[in-house]
């Protein structure tokens, strides 16, 4: 796991209340930073399984998804943000191949482009994606997600966007609640989350401005729960 990386849609209420249940459970607590942007000053993040649903949770010192990035009014050269749960998950379990690269589930907002499934809208809304990592030197966080090769057939997930990168938007509850921002995913459909390791980050990404490889890099490290990407976490069922 690169140290590098330092440097540089809505649930019922009823259903929240489960989240809180779980952001207790086996999470990874951070000590708040007054030099990081409240917004993305992550000082607790979990991932639990509770029933037949897995919750991923982070807490914040501020009010979660409040900060957006500024429009271009361009793809090329936009940016991102985004609340990240990287994990030793196998891209086999989310319809990549496997052993790609990191996992990682990514609370993201883009005001210049949409990347919903089926040619969905989504830039005008906080919205989950996975995405598979690797370590880049081109890129100023030293990761970036997967570049998929021209003319290249790769295994893809059945809402895979269509943009040349292993990146999913599948269509999961997110709930973004004060200082908390929340995921609610079908057990059923990642079967391989119970054991696995994880961490916290919120980050900051920007489009090539060139549209080259590497399309999508990450391009600032807001904050990471562990301090050193270590994936403390372990996903176990929420007490």
């Amino acid at each position: 796991m690169p140290r590098r990386l330092l440097t540089g849609t809505l649930v019922v209420a009823g259903t929240a209340l489960a989240y809180l249940a779980a952001a207790h459970a086996h999470s990874i607590k951070a000590e708040p930073k007054q030099t990081v942007q409240a917004s993305f000053d992550i000082i607790d993040t979990a991932i639990a399984t509770k029933g037949d649903k897995v919750l991923f949770s982070t807490r914040v010192r501020g009010e979660a998804g409040k900060d957006k990035p500024d429009a271009t009014g361009k793809f090329e050269g936009s940016s991102v943000y985004a609340y990240v749960w990287p994990t030793s998950l196998d891209s086999g379990e989310i319809g990549f191949e496997k052993k790609l690269g990191i996992v990682a589930l990514a609370v993201t907002f883009h005001p210049d482009f949409d990347d919903a499934a089926n040619g969905g809208k989504n830039r005008h809304t906080w919205h989950p994606h996975w995405v598979v990592l690797a370590e880049d030197k081109a890129c100023a966080g030293g990761l970036k997600v997967i570049d998929i090769p021209k003319d290249a057939k790769p295994k893809v997930p059945r809402t895979w966007p269509g943009v040349p990168l292993l990146i999913d938007s599948p269509d999961y509850p997110t709930l973004f609640t004060g200082d908390r921002v929340d995921v609610e995913i079908p057990l059923s459909l990642i079967n391989g989350i119970k054991g696995v390791s994880f961490d916290g980050v919120t980050a900051g990404l920007k489009v090539n401005g060139n549209l080259h490889a590497p399309l999508l890099c990450v391009s600032n490290v807001f904050k990471v729960a562990s301090g050193n990407l270590s994936l403390p976490g372990k996903v176990e069922p929420a007490r």
